[in-house]
């Protein structure tokens, strides 16, 4: 006998977020959206009456206006497993402190979902959500969400299959795009990204970070020689074991030049 979908609640304050979810959601046969919010608070009234009983998974927003989703999370009733949703790392290293299924990094990809719905298809049968034994921790993470200023993250995730680690920014000595995939260099040794180079130039600091060519993004600390080389080309040399040497492109060699004082 076939298994019943597997029933949905959506929650972002981002409506074009939200509406993304819905239309990758749309690919999988196993799973119906039961509803959608947009406004934190509604959603939690909607979640805490009696239809929430047949949700099976929350896709839920992190950091949201008046309603951030660790509050939201600790005050339900009835605890569904749980799919975080966020445009920071930062924030998705707490996320996994609740023990959630998954995250989402925004914007979300095909794949990334398809390895969240996977990772909950495995667990459902075998492991049950416990968040209200755990409420003083979500009320920790949620005060410390609640008013807190963006700030600039200091590690990023890693992922390779189902092992996530996190990478220290101050190792990351650059980021490259290769083969359609994203990487952070540490030590000389690359570590897979979620991001695209376009995505990390504009979540990390731009005092640290600086992009020179559309394929690479390279940590100013770690830059040890600026060379001209014929035809005005200019080659960056990293303080890295390898020495390692980053072509920049000439539209970015104004903007070299001017963080680096030269």
């Amino acid at each position: 006998m076939e298994a019943p979908p597997l029933r949905a609640y959506l929650v972002d304050d981002e409506p074009l977020a939200l509406e993304r979810l819905k239309r990758l959601l749309g690919s999988f046969e196993a799973i119906e959206i039961a509803g959608s919010a947009t406004d934190p608070a509604r959603a939690l009234e909607w979640l805490n009456g009696e239809a929430a009983a047949e949700v099976d998974v929350l896709f839920l927003d992190i950091q949201m206006p008046g309603l951030t989703g660790f509050e939201l999370l600790a005050r339900l009733e009835t605890q569904p497993f749980v799919i975080f949703t966020t445009a920071y790392d930062e924030y998705a290293l707490r996320a996994f402190e609740v023990n959630s299924i998954d995250y989402l990094v925004k914007p979300i990809e095909p794949a990334q979902l398809a390895r969240a719905m996977g990772k909950l298809d495995r667990l459902r049968p075998v492991a049950k959500p416990e968040w209200q034994l755990r409420a003083g921790l979500l009320e920790e993470l949620a005060a410390s969400l609640k008013g807190q200023r963006m700030e600039y993250p200091r590690r990023i995730a890693s992922r390779v299959g189902e092992r996530i680690s996190f990478l220290d920014l101050d190792a990351v000595t650059h980021f490259i795009a290769q083969d359609k995939l994203t990487y952070a260099v540490v030590n000389c040794r690359r570590h897979a990204v979620d991001q695209t180079i376009v995505e990390l130039e504009r979540r990390l600091d731009p005092a640290r970070f600086l992009r020179v060519h559309r394929a690479a993004l390279v940590s100013v600390d770690w830059i040890h020689e600026v060379n001209s080389w014929f035809a005005g080309k200019v080659i960056l040399s990293l303080k890295d074991a390898q020495r390692t040497q980053i072509a920049v492109a000439r539209d970015r060699v104004r903007a070299l030049k001017e963080r680096m004082g030269i």
